[in-house]
Parts: C-alpha cells; sequence; structure tokens
C-alpha cells in the first residue's frame, strides 16, 4: 500500500474517534514507520502475532503534572510494513488492524498498562454490535 494511503486511514481512525478522547490527545504524534525496528532497552515491546504493530513513548496523559510543559511530544509509531503482512495485504483487514493498534496505543497514551489494555479490548470485542 503507497505511504498516502496508509497515512489517510491513520488520519481517518483518528478523526473517527469520540470527541472525548480526541479532545484529550495532546501534545502526541502519530509516526509511521515503514518497517519494524528492533526495541531499544528501554522500551517495552508487547507483539501480537510475534510482530510489532505499534508503539507508544511518552508521559501517559494522567501522569502529567505541572511540570509538565516544554517538552517533545509523545510518539505514537505504527509499524506500516508489519500490519500489511498481518493483514495479508487486505485492504479491509490493514483498515481494521490500523483502528485496534491506534486504539491500543492510545489507551497508553492514558496510562493503561498493557494488562488493562488487553481486558479492555477483550471487553471490546465481546460487547454486541448495533
Amino acid at each position: 500500500m503507497e505511504l498516502n494511503r496508509f497515512e489517510d486511514l491513520v488520519r481517518q481512525t483518528i478523526f473517527r474517534l469520540p470527541d472525548r478522547i480526541r479532545r484529550r490527545l495532546e501534545n502526541v504524534a502519530f509516526v509511521i514507520e515503514p518497517d519494524q525496528r528492533r526495541a531499544q532497552a528501554h522500551e517495552l515491546v508487547i507483539e501480537r502475532h510475534h510482530v510489532l504493530l505499534g508503539l507508544y513513548q511518552g508521559v501517559p496523559y494522567g501522569r502529567r503534572g505541572p511540570w509538565y510543559s516544554g517538552v517533545l511530544p509523545d510518539k505514537i509509531t505504527l509499524f506500516q510494513s508489519s500490519i500489511e503482512q498481518l493483514a495479508g495485504g487486505d485492504e479491509g483487514r490493514i483498515r481494521r488492524i490500523v483502528a485496534d493498534t491506534v486504539r491500543h496505543e492510545i489507551a497508553h497514551y492514558f496510562g493503561l498498562d498493557e494488562a488493562e489494555v488487553r481486558r479492555w479490548e477483550k471487553q471490546r470485542r465481546q460487547r454486541p454490535r448495533p
């Protein structure tokens, strides 16, 4: 998939988030890297099917205090080739995996640890869809 199309999928996902979530996204940059990279020593890496799809780096929203100013933006990275490979190149599946990955990393932005995010995702999957 062309990079600009992938970027559009990410933008659409962010735009479709509830307003109450989007309004609280402050000082965070969404970055697309073409390939998965090795994690650095200080990063906690959680993989899905042994593939790193996304990564949140920064100071979670709820932990920002009065000292939090003049800092570089937090960073949510999506690994395009990993997502495309997991989706088997199917654009509909790519769209769903991008949406799941963006929501997962935003949950980390709001301070949820990996176990909490996984529980939230499980509950979300079990809810009946309208």
